[in-house]
């Protein structure tokens, strides 16, 4: 068997994981990222694609936003199309510069192994934890299944980074507070080739259901369709996919679709674990909260939780050493969660509170048209400007007006294009 002694061993190499190995590195904390599957399976893994402000500021003040700042594209805006009408909402005028990149998932995911490879920290690829890791007073061994054989790992914190059905979260004590929602509705999920860029994001709520369109790269677009819980993908052949973006986001004038390279339907459903600390596990990503696609801020949470923690962990390690230990209080590993959670129910609250200006009632849906006239009204009055209008707007494009993942507070003027100076790249 293969041993390794390390500071925190970090299981699951998506987003969280990798921004936290990198930050741990370059804070010189010992760490190891595990990772079942294959190095090309997780760099080809497509999932969420609108980075946001504050995380773009974040990742460029550690020096990993080359990437994002070379290849990705700025937009600040979406519509939202309703009864044949389509209201614009320009998010990035109502917050005095604030906007998305966008930057698949997996380009980024790309950019972090690089980065770790550089500094000789690769993670270990194909090596699946056995069993759960304890949360008791002793330091913590991972038993995991490696390409060239079984390894142990022994280290003084795990990291679980490995998502809402990871093996970490089969080490959750009784006590954890697991909060639920189930949605009454699925969103089949496209990933799709087409013959031109989406131009930007849009929303469609009609009495046929939600539908949205979003850009990825010049020949991909995600698209959206809400169905009803529990449906099947094989339930949706392609001819019916493309009448229903056809008919539920007119009158837009779609892409031309040629080709689907993902077709599967997401349970929709929002989870928050509390505490995110049981002894030395620790929780972040997915692995602590799972919030619905509304809104594109699960990729830009986790990263948040991995921002946080790599300086929580570096305190704690360099007091450790003989360093400056960090005072008691809530920078500490105990108050990782305290510190996290607020900014974690704000998303969550945002999230639902999109889906139900998205999503008909049952009731609504059996008689949609006073329905739709609210949601109408609703979309123009937030297009019209104004305080309410800015404060959506801020937390869509996730100014971190309201909450805070970098070192130093963020206020409303700290938030806006200036900020952005000489980044270079698509983004000036």
């Amino acid at each position: 068997m293969r041993r390794l002694r390390t500071q925190v061993a970090i299981v699951g190499a998506g987003p969280a994981g990798l921004v936290l190995a990198n930050l741990l590195t370059r804070s010189g904390v010992d760490c190891v990222v595990v990772e079942r599957r294959s190095r090309a399976h997780v760099e080809s893994r497509s999932r969420a694609g609108l980075i946001e402000h504050r995380t773009v500021r974040a990742l460029r003040r550690h020096g990993l936003a080359g990437g994002l700042l070379a290849g990705g594209l700025r937009h600040g805006w979406c519509d939202f199309v309703c009864l044949g009408r389509t209201v614009r909402l320009d998010y990035e005028k109502l917050t005095g510069g604030c906007a998305h990149v966008v930057y698949p998932q997996q380009l980024l995911v790309r950019d972090l192994v690089a980065a770790l490879e550089r500094a000789g920290r690769a993670p270990l690829f194909r090596t699946a934890v056995t069993s759960p890791p304890g949360t008791g007073a002793g330091p913590p061994r991972l038993v995991c299944a490696g390409e060239r054989g079984p390894v142990e790992i022994r280290c003084e914190h795990v990291v679980g980074c490995d998502g809402f059905r990871g093996v970490t979260r089969g080490a959750l004590p009784p006590g954890a507070l697991v909060a639920r929602r189930r949605y009454p509705y699925d969103w089949l999920t496209v990933l799709a080739e087409v013959d031109r860029p989406a131009e930007g994001v849009v929303y469609g709520v009609s009495a046929e259901g939600f539908a949205a369109m979003a850009p990825r790269t010049a020949h991909t677009s995600r698209f959206y369709l809400q169905c009803p819980p529990g449906d099947k993908a094989a339930a949706w052949p392609a001819r019916r996919v493309h009448a229903e973006l056809r008919a539920r986001l007119a009158p837009v004038e779609l892409p031309r679709v040629t080709g689907f390279t993902e077709l599967r339907v997401l349970a929709m459903h929002s989870q928050v674990t509390e505490p995110m600390r049981f002894g030395p596990l620790l929780l972040a990503g997915d692995a602590a909260h799972v919030v619905t696609p509304s809104g594109a801020k699960g990729m830009n949470l986790a990263i948040a939780d991995a921002v946080e923690l790599a300086d929580v962990l570096a305190r704690h390690h360099r007091g450790r050493g003989g360093g400056p230990a960090a005072p008691d209080g809530p920078a500490t590993l105990d108050g990782y969660g305290a510190r996290r959670l607020p900014d974690v129910w704000r998303v969550q609250e945002f999230s639902d509170r999109l889906l139900r200006l998205l999503h008909l009632s049952a009731d609504e849906a059996a008689d949609p048209g006073f329905g739709l006239r609210l949601r109408l009204a609703a979309l123009e009055r937030l297009a019209e400007g104004g305080p309410h209008a800015a404060a959506f707007a801020h937390a869509y494009v996730g100014s971190g007006r309201e909450s805070r993942i970098e070192s130093g507070s963020e206020t409303g003027s700290e938030t806006g294009r200036e900020d952005e100076g000489n980044a270079g790249g698509a983004l000036d």
